[in-house]
């Protein structure tokens, strides 16, 4: 039986919780506010015209950026009003209600991997308490050779999803870190860090870790 997200537990209990992520993000970009940074950072990591999975893509502004810059992207999404707002304000593009602990795009009929998988806005910390070594898991099998999964979120966000957990589930799942940032700004990751960038890479003949 699927477990039931943190997330999904917060937009239970408020069920104007949604609407309100989407309403503040719009505000933001009508306010003319930096929305993109994540985006730049992923799309200096890419070569022209990649593949790039949005692991809990929530209204779509990570991916529809990358999408502007001329990838292809797919966006997952537990939230059905999120992936609505992704639909409506980012049209044309590949937006899918999914948890992540089951996420099999080649059986949905998108056979083919993803240079990056994205995972921001504190997805993890989110995520059903003890699922995110198999999310982590299901993100690696979708990785086309030499892809990346790059993870972003805050510390005490949630239940507390520590970094230090963080690094055990990627271990579990089957990816190493290749860089630990503390910005998607590429500041370094100090002991006092409240958010954690990692850009992550399979480990060479690891079992798939889908959970």
């Amino acid at each position: 039986m699927r477990k039931i997200t943190d997330w999904e537990v917060r937009t239970q209990a408020d069920p104007d919780g949604s609407r309100w992520y989407v309403e503040r993000f719009r505000a933001m970009a009508a306010q003319g506010k930096d929305l993109a940074g994540e985006a730049r950072m992923i799309d200096a990591m890419l070569a022209r015209s990649a593949r790039v999975l949005d692991a809990g893509c929530g209204s779509g502004r990570v991916g529809g950026e990358l999408a502007a810059r001329g990838h292809t992207v797919v966006g997952v999404d537990v939230d059905p009003a999120l992936i609505e707002a992704a639909r409506t304000d980012r049209p044309g593009l590949d937006w899918r209600v999914g948890d992540l602990t089951e996420l099999d795009l080649p059986a949905e009929g998108v056979p083919q991997p993803f240079d990056v998988v994205v995972c921001a806005g504190n997805v993890l910390p989110y995520a059903a308490p003890g699922t995110q070594s198999a999310i982590l898991g299901r993100l690696r099998a979708h990785l086309a050779h030499r892809g990346r999964v790059v993870v972003g979120f805050g510390r005490g966000v949630g239940r507390g999803y520590s970094f230090d957990q963080f690094f055990v589930d990627a271990a579990d799942a089957g990816l190493q870190p290749d860089l630990v940032l503390s910005t998607w700004d590429l500041l370094p990751l100090a002991p006092d860090s409240d958010f954690l960038v990692a850009v992550l890479s399979a480990v060479a003949g690891a079992d798939d870790a889908s959970g």
